[in-house]
């Protein structure tokens, strides 16, 4: 009866549990690098404090135009990594979930297939 319970929970409520767990992670991953945000931001100025308009001689406005201009090229620079650093890293985080999740399904029978391979006389190397 401890037999059928234990696989009853692992195949039901502990596979939904291992698979509530891999979404909250990919989600949690997704929300710290905020791709959405920085896709949005994407040229934006970089950490620019006055980037509003500039009013004077037209040099000075020139020279404005150009900080804005690297500012949000250095913006568009730095936020297109974070982006793709992020969107790798929500690749593996998928990938590992998934493999996690296959060998959740698996542990169980592992003993059943040792015990079956151990019958059969089957090594794993041969020195």
């Amino acid at each position: 009866m401890f037999i059928v319970g234990l696989f009853t929970w692992w195949y039901g409520a502990g596979w939904k549990q291992r698979l509530l767990e891999a979404r909250e992670h990919m989600a949690s991953t997704y929300d710290y690098f905020s791709i959405d945000l920085l896709a949005r931001t994407l040229f934006s100025p970089y950490r620019q404090i006055s980037a509003g308009t500039v009013r004077g001689p037209i040099g000075v406005q020139m020279r404005a135009w150009f900080d804005r201009l690297i500012s949000r090229t250095i913006g568009a620079i730095v936020r297109s990594l974070v982006i793709v650093i992020g969107v790798v890293t929500l690749l593996v985080t998928l990938m590992v979930n998934t493999i996690v999740i296959i060998v959740w399904g698996l542990v169980p029978v592992a003993p059943i297939i040792g015990m079956v391979l151990m019958s059969t006389g089957w090594v794993p190397w041969h020195i």
